[in-house]
């Protein structure tokens, strides 16, 4: 499974950016903390449904097409037959059932739409 604040966070800076506005901008017209935004689009944080509603405002974006974006990544992703592998905390660690971070096998055709991220030594792969 992917991480769900990954893609939601990838979709909020994917439709700032393609405006062309800072997160300064965008933080000021939602009421919400440069810090707290920017920690969202990284997912790192979980934006409460009011939240998100007030970003996506901010934007000049429906909630609903937010969603829908995070909805068709989260499809492709599952959607292909093997793509996503679990990926331990530590390298020595076995992962459980419900553990939410996977990586994206390198042979798989879906490595080319996602977004890498270094973390603890190693990579770490999300939906974008």
């Amino acid at each position: 499974m992917v991480l769900l604040r990954r893609v939601i966070g990838d979709a909020l800076r994917a439709r700032r950016q393609g405006q062309h506005r800072t997160l300064r901008e965008v933080s000021t017209a939602a009421n919400v903390s440069l810090g707290y935004l920017s920690e969202i689009e990284r997912g790192q944080k979980e934006a409460s449904s009011e939240l998100l509603a007030a970003i996506c405002e901010a934007l000049g974006a429906r909630l609903s097409e937010v969603l829908s974006d995070v909805s068709n990544t989260l499809s492709i992703a599952e959607g292909m037959e093997r793509v996503l592998t679990p990926v331990p905390e530590q390298p020595d660690q076995t992962v459980a059932d419900g553990d939410v971070q996977v990586s994206v096998r390198q042979d798989s055709p879906l490595k080319a739409t996602l977004r890498t991220t270094r973390k603890r030594g190693r990579d770490m792969i999300y939906a974008a």
